[in-house]
């Protein structure tokens, strides 16, 4: 896991177009954010801070720019803590998402949000998931199965289909999570993200190309994005 940070970090500092991308999403986090003391789960680098230097980092895995050490699926926080929680690419981590959300809607104030950006499947990006990217992506999944965390569980285990199979049943999430209401969803991101190659050392196109690339599909997000875009914004309100 160190050595994953590592070369993370790495990326970072020599990937202005990764930076860009990350940017971006820092941007859509702290718009949908609300009033209050924001948590971020899954801080990773800790860039997060760049956009929201108030927020309180927190990561599974000790790093020393973070606040705190916790498991999303274990918050050790008192009900009614936060105004906001954010995070990028952690939910389809998490072994019980549905725990997850549960201690979430327990942390959150009344009206508090959870803001995640996360994969998307759809038309546009199923083949580069399934095919290209590194991490699985399980649409029969079961999302709100229960169970205790395994604490010896590689906490870099995924299925990319997650935030999107929680998007499909949010009705029955509805049920389960009556405090928590799904308020919004918007797709985005096409061909820039996929272009840039993440956190890999490789990039298909350069920073001028990727910032144009970007506002061009802020543009077509709203028509597009639901059927091509590669990445969703989830807003959930505690009620």
């Amino acid at each position: 896991m160190e050595d994953t940070l590592r070369a993370h970090h790495e990326m970072w500092d020599r990937k202005p177009v990764l930076r860009l991308i990350y940017r971006d999403m820092f941007d859509r986090l702290a718009d949908a954010c609300g009033p209050g003391p924001t948590l971020e789960i899954g801080a990773g680098l800790g860039k997060l801070k760049e956009r929201l230097p108030d927020v309180i980092a927190s990561d599974i895995q000790f790093s020393p720019w973070l606040s705190l050490v916790a498991d999303a699926q274990n918050l050790p926080f008192r009900n009614r803590t936060f105004g906001n929680i954010v995070m990028i690419d952690v939910l389809h981590h998490v072994e019980f998402p549905l725990r997850f959300l549960r201690a979430a809607g327990q942390a959150l104030r009344s009206g508090g949000r959870l803001v995640m950006v996360e994969p998307a499947i759809t038309w546009g990006s199923v083949l580069f998931y399934r095919y290209i990217h590194q991490e699985p992506v399980d649409m029969s999944a079961e999302i709100f199965a229960e169970g205790t965390p395994d604490p010896h569980r590689d906490p870099y285990a995924a299925n990319q289909a997650i935030p999107t199979l929680l998007a499909r049943h949010r009705e029955e999430f509805h049920r389960l999570v009556p405090e928590l209401h799904i308020s919004a969803i918007s797709w985005f991101s096409f061909a820039t993200y996929p272009l840039s190659g993440g956190f890999k050392p490789w990039a298909l196109l350069n920073e001028r190309l990727a910032r144009n690339g970007l506002a061009i599909e802020r543009r077509f997000e709203g028509l597009l994005g639901r059927s091509f875009g590669f990445r969703m914004l989830i807003v959930i309100e505690r009620q």
